[in-house]
């Protein structure tokens, strides 16, 4: 059975265009994400983002490079956004997020990006995509509702992803309540003084468990699938990084006990040394194989059996672990 994306009922009663509408005056006086800037976007003033009231879409297409059950068979229809509310000094796509200058030249109108989410789900002439990927929304989360609020009254239906650093206001995710099908986290550290060395921000690990917790409230710990592509849930994304920099046990501890065990893991391996990691001893290696072995571990002591693991000898290449009995079809 086909499962309507939940913004659909929201459109229905007039309730999404009161959220977009909502979402955008936020813009004001930004408190998108918990930075708490508190600048005027739409009159042209930048925070820490360095992003205007428009959304910078660095580009779009169908991806097969996310979990099974995120991509399938027809990929994720993934948009990439440019600039970022973090500042990781390893971050592997800091071409985008960290080159404002660059990206400003990339901003769309509402009604554009409305078309692209149209586009990416079309079969005829178009991707015929599985889902709607927005990747790296935080900080346009306040402008990117009135797209959505656009592309739905023109026939979007397909369940929209909300993939994020994690970094995101309590009170924006609220708005989203009903509109985000599938949440895809990362949880980078399981501790804020890490966080401020190698992200540049302050109280990463509190604010990200508020997030999350407010995410878990909107839709659970259970996959809910469309056949073999998950079509509404939660999955949390934990990067290891060298020396313990992620503080993975403590990530772990937090979900298990203050969120669920059954929710699903996806531990990624693929983390190198770019950007200004070079300027740090502690960071500027890749993860060894006894660093990884030792989350999985973890894993199992906090009783998080439903997820994915990487093989190191491919970042791409995902298994399934333990409980989860769905198998990866693209082996890269």
């Amino acid at each position: 059975m086909k499962i309507t994306a939940s913004y659909i009922k929201l459109l229905q009663s007039g309730e999404l265009k009161i959220r977009a509408e909502k979402a955008y005056a936020n813009l004001t006086s930004c408190t998108s994400c918990p930075r708490d800037c508190n600048v005027n976007r739409i009159n042209g003033d930048y925070g820490i983002c360095t992003s205007g009231h428009l959304p910078i879409v660095s580009s779009y297409t169908p991806h097969f490079g996310e979990e099974p059950v995120v991509s399938g068979t027809k990929g994720a229809g993934n948009i990439f956004f440019g600039n970022c509310n973090l500042k990781c000094i390893y971050c592997q796509n800091f071409e985008i997020s960290q080159n404002p200058k660059i990206e400003k030249q990339k901003e769309v109108t509402h009604n554009r990006l409305a078309e692209i989410m149209i586009e990416l789900q079309s079969t005829n002439g178009g991707k015929g995509c599985h889902n709607i990927g927005l990747v790296s929304p935080t900080h346009f989360s306040a402008t990117i509702l009135k797209s959505i609020y656009i592309a739905a009254q023109n026939g979007l239906k397909l369940p929209i992803i909300y993939n994020t650093n994690g970094y995101d206001s309590v009170e924006m995710l609220k708005l989203y309540d009903g509109v985000v099908d599938i949440y895809l986290p990362d949880f980078k550290y399981g501790n804020s003084e890490y966080a401020k060395t190698y992200s540049l921000v302050d109280n990463y690990f509190e604010k990200v468990k508020e997030a999350l917790k407010e995410m878990y409230r909107q839709v659970g710990d259970e996959l809910v699938y469309d056949g073999d592509v998950v079509a509404r849930g939660m999955i949390i994304r934990h990067l290891i990084l060298p020396n313990d920099l992620s503080e993975t046990e403590k990530v772990f501890r937090f979900i298990a006990e203050e969120l669920s065990p059954k929710i699903h893991i996806s531990l990624m391996s693929q983390y190198y040394p770019t950007n200004k990691a070079y300027k740090d001893i502690l960071i500027d290696r890749a993860i060894r194989n006894s660093e990884y072995e030792k989350a999985i571990l973890m894993l199992e002591k906090y009783g998080l059996h439903n997820g994915w693991i990487q093989e190191m000898e491919s970042a791409k290449t995902y298994r399934p672990n333990f409980n989860e009995d769905r198998t990866n079809p693209f082996k890269n």
